[in-house]
C-alpha cells in the first residue's frame, strides 16, 4: 500500500510487478509483450515517401492512401506518430513570390553592396513601408510535411497574395533609436499624390529635418512610390533615397514590426469590432512597441544581406514574414 502511494500507481500494478520480479528477477517488459505495432517498417517508409511527395497532404489523406496501397487502416494519430519518427513535423510554411532572373540579379547586387555596412551606417537609414490590417482573417489552415531545418526549402514554401480583402492601410517608418508616428491612410488605396501629401510631406520631410541631412530614405518599388511627382518632391527637399531591390520585403526590417503589430492586435480581448476601433488599436500598439525591438530588427541587416549571397535558393524568391491574417501550417 505504501509503495503504491509513494509511486502514485495502483496496488494491482505493484502486485503484478512484484510477482514478475519473483518469477523473472526483473520488472522489464518481456520481448513481444504489449500491443502489436499497426504498421510495418515498409509501410512507415511508404508514408514518409508519400508525405514528402505531397507535403500538403493531410493525415486523413495519407491514411486513405496507405489503406489503398497496403490495406492497413491507420488513425490520424498513428500517421502523425509515424511521420514524426521519420523526422516530419507540423510547421508553418513560408510564403513567397517568385522572382525573375533580372530581379534575382538586382537583389544579389544590392545585398552584395550592403553586406559589409556597419551598424553605424544602417543607423542613418529610415526604413518605411505600408501594410494592411484586417478585422477578419482567413481561418483556412494549410498543412505540409517537412523535416526540421528545411523551412526555407522551395518545396516547403507556398505562394499567397500579400494583402487580404478589406481592412486598414497604414504606413510607418523606423530607424535605430527612432520611429515615425503610424499613419492611417484616409482611403483604402494609395496613389502617388496621396503618398506625397499624407506621408512624405508631413512625416518624411519633418523626420529628415529633425535628424539631419545624413538620413537615407528607403521605400519599395510600388508604383505610387516611383511616381514622377514623388521623385520631384524628394529632390526638392534634398531627401536622399536608397534604391531598393524589387520584391524583397524580407530585406526590410520593418516587416518584422508589422508582424509584431499584428500579433499585438490579435492579443486584444475583446478584439476590435469596427474599423475605427482597429485604427485606434493600431496607433496605440505601434506607440507601445519597445525601441529595443526596433533596434534589434535593424541590427539584423548584415544577416539579411548575407543570406541571399551564400544561399542560392534565396535568390529565387523572397520570404514573407509570419502572416497576420492567414495562419498557414506546414508539417
Amino acid at each position: 500500500m505504501e509503495t503504491a502511494t509513494c509511486l502514485n500507481i495502483s496496488r494491482q500494478t505493484v502486485s503484478k510487478l512484484w510477482k514478475q520480479f519473483q518469477n523473472d528477477g526483473s520488472v522489464v517488459r518481456r520481448p513481444g509483450q504489449g500491443r502489436k505495432r499497426m504498421t510495418t517498417a515498409s509501410e512507415d517508409r511508404y508514408l514518409a515517401l508519400t508525405a514528402r511527395r505531397n507535403r500538403k497532404a493531410t493525415a486523413r489523406q495519407l491514411s486513405s492512401e496507405l489503406a489503398a496501397a497496403t490495406g492497413t487502416v491507420a488513425s490520424r494519430q498513428t500517421i502523425y506518430r509515424r511521420l514524426n519518427e521519420k523526422g516530419l513535423y507540423a510547421r508553418k510554411p513560408r510564403v513567397c513570390v517568385l522572382l525573375s532572373s533580372q530581379k534575382k540579379r538586382d537583389r544579389f547586387n544590392w545585398c552584395k553592396e550592403h553586406q559589409n555596412w556597419t551598424e553605424h551606417q544602417w543607423s542613418h537609414v529610415l526604413f518605411t513601408d505600408e501594410s494592411r490590417f484586417s478585422l477578419t482573417g482567413d481561418s483556412k489552415r494549410v498543412y505540409i510535411w517537412r523535416e526540421s531545418g528545411t523551412r526555407n526549402d522551395p518545396s516547403n514554401i507556398v505562394e499567397r497574395d500579400r494583402f487580404g480583402s478589406g481592412g486598414v492601410m497604414v504606413w510607418g517608418g523606423i530607424m535605430i533609436d527612432g520611429r515615425t508616428p503610424l499613419h492611417v491612410f484616409s482611403s483604402g488605396s494609395v496613389t502617388g499624390q496621396i503618398y506625397r501629401d499624407e506621408v512624405l510631406d508631413p512625416y518624411v520631410r519633418l523626420f529628415r529635418g529633425a535628424y539631419g541631412p545624413d538620413v537615407l530614405f528607403t521605400d519599395d518599388n510600388a508604383r505610387p512610390h516611383r511616381a514622377n511627382l514623388v521623385d520631384e518632391f524628394l529632390e526638392s527637399e534634398d531627401i536622399k533615397r536608397i534604391p531598393w531591390p524589387p520584391n524583397s520585403p524580407d530585406l526590410n526590417p520593418i516587416e518584422n514590426l508589422w508582424d509584431y503589430l499584428g500579433r499585438a492586435i490579435a492579443r486584444i480581448h475583446p478584439p476590435p469590432r469596427d474599423v475605427n476601433a482597429l485604427k485606434a488599436a493600431l496607433l496605440e500598439e505601434w506607440r507601445l512597441i519597445p525601441q529595443t525591438v526596433v533596434n534589434n530588427v535593424i541590427s539584423s541587416l548584415k544577416t539579411r544581406c548575407g543570406l541571399p549571397i551564400f544561399k542560392d535558393d534565396a535568390l529565387s524568391f523572397y520570404i514573407f514574414l509570419p502572416c497576420r491574417e492567414t495562419e498557414l501550417i506546414e508539417w
